[in-house]
């Protein structure tokens, strides 16, 4: 063998381990900068079920499919792109759109508490189950999911924004970045909608699991059983396969409402503790070293399990002040942001209207 082959397989062999090692550095920053979005994704998981309420079973996860879809799309085509565009051309610009996206939080955490004390009027028509005409059922299916879609763009773009964030501070890459970004957009993507799907699930799987009798001959429903009376495996394991499975049907609609309060409380202290942050980029540090200092004597005051207790302390002050802040935006964003952003949609409405009449017709 020559020694140029040689030393191009060295090459190569270089090439491949510099390769591992920066997917190796791009997994641990993802998996870095995830964490620090826990919040967006915990609401993003309870917000999801409610989209498929009302729709038959055999539909629940071809929609949840088409609205992950949707959001990857979301993720890795409009807002991936957008933010590279963004830390190239003006990164200043990083951290007050990271602040709008943390008030934004604010105001939907605080629009949650508001809404769970003084419940709205509902204003959503008929259910999906009330549609006779198949057209309509469609049309109601589409509109469910673009919905979410659209409801998932915000979500995403606060997470990628975090993720560019600490990105952006950590790697100057411009295709480490790009890569670390990807990753998880797409790995967050998997896990809310993949928790999502069992989610909804649970409940048809534990309605299955209550009604068999079988559940070792019939490995668990997933087979017909057979003809013959149930075994003594059977018989000793359906008492714990029915119990849990009752415990799922009855568990599940009680998991779903303390899903949607924690994901409420993670909104309101990932909004909060951005907009703190922030505040402290821009030389306004008193509020957030008040935060520390009180944290850190509540911790000196409880030294058993300090570090959990001064991280606690200082999540529910950033939670408050977050709830506070989101407070003061909803009578802002119901009586200028909405009603501005009608008109200018009644502008574009009446724009096309004009034009499309406007518009020689052709002669038949």
């Amino acid at each position: 063998m020559s020694t140029g082959l040689i030393a191009l397989l060295d090459d190569v062999v270089g090439l491949a381990k510099v390769a591992a090692a920066s997917l190796d550095d791009a997994a641990g920053q993802a998996a870095k900068v995830g964490a620090k979005a826990a919040g967006v994704v915990v609401d993003d998981a309870a917000v999801t079920p409610r989209y498929v309420v009302g729709f038959t079973a055999d539909r629940e996860l071809p929609i949840i499919g088409r609205i992950a879809v949707g959001s990857l799309k979301n993720k890795l085509i409009v807002l991936l792109p957008a933010a590279l565009v963004l830390s190239l051309v003006a990164p200043w610009a990083i951290t007050p759109l990271l602040m709008l996206g943390g008030a934004f939080l604010c105001y939907e955490g605080a629009e949650k508490v508001f809404e769970a004390i003084w419940p709205h009027e509902a204003h959503d028509g008929h259910g999906a189950e009330g549609i006779a005409d198949p057209q309509s059922a469609r049309q109601f299916e589409e509109s469910k999911v673009n919905g979410a879609i659209k409801t998932d763009l915000i979500l995403s773009a606060e997470i990628m924004a975090i993720t560019l964030s600490a990105v952006a501070a950590e790697v100057s890459s411009f295709w480490m970045q790009a890569l670390v970004l990807a990753i998880v957009g797409a790995g967050i993507t998997v896990a809310v909608y993949g928790a999502v799907a069992l989610i909804v699930k649970a409940d048809d799987a534990g309605l299955s699991l209550a009604q068999n009798d079988r559940p070792v001959s019939s490995i668990f429903g997933l087979r017909r059983p057979s003809a013959v009376a149930p075994g003594g495996v059977d018989r000793l394991l359906r008492p714990l396969t029915q119990g849990l499975g009752r415990g799922l049907v009855y568990g599940m609609p009680i998991f779903l409402k303390l899903l949607s309060l924690v994901g409420t409380a993670a909104m309101l202290w990932v909004g909060g503790g951005i907009i703190i942050h922030g505040l402290e980029g821009y030389g306004f540090e008193e509020l957030g070293h008040a935060i520390h200092d009180a944290a850190a004597a509540v911790g000196h005051a409880l030294p058993a399990g300090a570090a959990v207790i001064e991280w606690l302390v200082a999540a529910a002050m950033a939670g408050i002040f977050g709830l506070v802040l989101g407070a003061l935006l909803i009578p802002l964003v119901h009586r200028v942001v909405m009603p501005a952003f009608a008109m200018l949609r009644r502008k574009r409405g009446s724009v096309a209207e004009t034009a499309s009449s406007d518009r020689p017709q052709r002669a038949d």
